[in-house]
């Protein structure tokens, strides 16, 4: 039998500021986090793009929430990590503190992973580098260049940081980076590999074992409850226009959890706003949710976007949409699609515009979808 595995700690850095208080609130009170990049400095990067509003992490500014590197990292460590390394570090910090989870057996160490991806790193510093070998040749590249672009030194640092032995796994699926970093992370655990792990990416959760959390008292947001994946095998980009790897990705994940669709309370959908993959992903939902031991009527289920609210983050997705899932589960409230006037899918279904509403959220689905036609979705649950 499979060991069962819950959330109990989270972390967070979103384009609402650093930590996970501020951006659920945020989300909650229908704000949005997207803001224009035109004065953002050297402005001849952003000055001829077409689109020059983006999800931006606040940073350097005079307001706690945000991001200021020397609040989590000294000089030596600033300087060994690419900016996308230090907010996997700084998140796991919170999430570690979160759950109340400081190991320091050697037992506890040996125990206790890291999976945590990036969907592409950082190409600042890729660029930077590209600038500098092209213009000053190969002595003005830094010894530190390769390790701080690989994506496996994100979880590679948290490790080395607190000394945790247990397994080591970095993940890099495009759009799907964060989901597939937990469900992976919830795998290890349910298959005895580890009894905790520190999973995601610019938003964190602590996975941890049942038994182990109940014996420490830990606090338990919810229960991971199942994981799905699949392949489009279809385009680079576009996902299939009938949502067929999006509905098996589902479909597994209810079944690894033993979730008939009709128990599902809230979607947590992939939704980027594009037209193909927003029908797309409609479908998908719609021929699952009230095919076979789903609702009978369409109307009773309940999907909402937050990209509307904080961007599409990319490799980040698929974590922190995992995490305000889990809060939804936790504080029974589905967050807002927010800018959503005239839908032009869904159907009758509840997509919960422009304000996020009261609901008892007792099971809730985490879909995330990426170029190359890779899918995943996450089951959470209130625990039982």
């Amino acid at each position: 039998m499979m060991r069962r595995v819950v959330v109990t700690g989270l972390g967070a850095i979103s384009p609402f500021g650093v930590g996970v208080r501020t951006t659920w609130n945020r989300l909650l009170a229908g704000e949005s986090a997207i803001t224009s990049v035109a004065n953002l400095e050297p402005r001849n990067r952003w000055r001829d793009l077409t689109s020059t509003v983006a999800g931006v992490v606040p940073s350097h500014g005079p307001d706690p929430e945000h991001w200021r590197p020397g609040d989590w990292l000294d000089a030596t460590e600033q300087r060994r990590m690419s900016k996308f390394a230090q907010y996997a570090v700084a998140c796991a910090e919170m999430a570690m503190k979160d759950a109340g989870w400081q190991p320091q057996s050697q037992e506890d160490l040996e125990t206790t992973g890291v999976c945590l991806g990036s969907g592409i790193g950082n190409l600042e510093e890729m660029y930077e580098t590209s600038l500098a070998f092209n213009q000053q040749g190969y002595k003005k590249v830094s010894p530190l260049f390769v390790p701080k672009i690989l994506i496996n030194l994100a979880a590679g640092h948290i490790s080395m940081k607190y000394g945790l032995q247990g397994p080591n796994h970095a993940v890099t699926t495009a759009c799907t980076t964060g989901a597939h970093s937990i469900g992976d992370a919830m795998r290890f655990i349910a298959f005895g590999d580890a009894d905790v792990m520190v999973a995601g990416g610019s938003a964190v959760l602590v996975l941890e074992e049942l038994e182990h959390a109940k014996a420490r008292g830990a606090n338990i947001y919810a229960e991971v409850r199942g994981y799905g994946c699949s392949g489009d095998a279809h385009h680079m980009t576009a996902p299939r226009e009938d949502g067929h790897g999006a509905f098996r990705a589902m479909k597994l994940a209810l079944k690894n959890a033993g979730v008939r669709p009709a128990e599902v309370s809230y979607i947590n959908a992939h939704a980027t706003g594009t037209q193909v993959g927003d029908a797309a992903e409609a479908s998908a939902i719609r021929r699952i949710m009230t095919g076979e031991e789903g609702y009978a009527e369409e109307s009773s289920v309940t999907v909402s976007s937050t990209k509307g609210a904080v961007g599409h983050l990319l490799g980040a997705a698929g974590a922190i949409e995992a995490l305000f899932t889990v809060l939804s589960v936790a504080n029974d409230v589905v967050p807002p699609t927010l800018n959503l006037e005239n839908p032009n899918v869904g159907g009758s279904m509840n997509l919960v515009p422009l304000k996020g509403q009261a609901k008892q959220v007792d099971v809730a689905v985490s879909n995330s979808f990426g170029f190359g036609g890779t899918n995943a979705s996450l089951v959470f649950s209130k625990l039982h």
